[in-house]
């Protein structure tokens, strides 16, 4: 039998192209978690500035996320831009532990603007956090029924995903992670961009939450920046 899985999602403050500023930020929220898993933002560790330089996994200005982690017992997905295998940048989500970080997937469903210097990833991406099976996605990722579909024929148990709308948009991203949860019986976790970033957003729409398998909002975050919230999966 495994244990129960500690799931947080986090609504870090985020300094535009701030990196070291935003590793900070994120670390303190780890700290705050006290989950297992806590999972952040698309683009967290950069804001959404579509023309920031990539980041590396091993970026020092990312080792105070790593120790806070190291700490906590906690594994987190953060959101950076990143250089892929194919030599084109990538939307990604690094995931970090005690060890350091490495780049755990890349966003497959790209918006317009996005697309013009970013690649898609290739292939839906699963990771284990003590025998939790965690399907990964990032923001539009979550909007398209083809990758959820694809990402839980990996016999995920939660569907975990960093996303940036609009204020306006929250009650779009509340429909998809129930449609997602309760067609495919499996938690929905999704850490919601709070405050103001590139892109337009200003602000964005927070209120991240966690969903059961049968589509209820277990618990939810307001819309400022620094909330969180967090659940016990069972």
């Amino acid at each position: 039998m495994r244990e129960p899985l500690a799931l947080a999602v986090a609504q870090p403050e985020c300094v535009a192209g701030g990196v070291a500023a935003n590793a900070r930020a994120h670390a303190e929220m780890v700290r705050a978690a006290e989950a297992r898993l806590v999972i952040f933002p698309e683009l967290s560790l950069t804001g959404y500035e579509l023309d920031t330089p990539l980041l590396a996994a091993g970026d020092p200005r990312l080792a105070p996320l790593a120790e806070a982690c190291a700490e906590m017992g906690s594994v987190a997905l953060a959101g950076a831009p990143v250089e892929g295998e194919d030599g084109r940048p990538h939307i990604a989500m690094l995931a970090f532990d005690g060890g350091g970080a490495r780049v755990a997937y890349r966003k497959m469903w790209l918006g317009a603007a996005e697309a013009v210097r970013f690649g898609p990833g290739a292939e839906p991406a699963v990771i284990d956090v003590d025998g939790w099976r965690i399907g990964l996605a990032i923001c539009k990722d979550t909007g398209v029924r083809e990758h959820a579909t694809a990402t839980a024929a990996h016999g995920i148990d939660v569907y975990a995903a960093g996303v940036l709308e609009t204020a306006s948009e929250a009650p779009l991203l509340e429909k998809r992670a129930r449609r997602i949860a309760m067609e495919h019986g499996i938690w929905v976790a999704v850490a919601s961009f709070a405050g103001s970033t590139g892109g337009g957003y200003a602000p964005a729409a927070g209120r991240s939450a966690i969903w059961s398998p049968d589509g209820l909002a277990m618990v939810q975050a307001g819309p400022d920046v620094g909330e969180l919230a967090r659940a016990v999966l069972t």
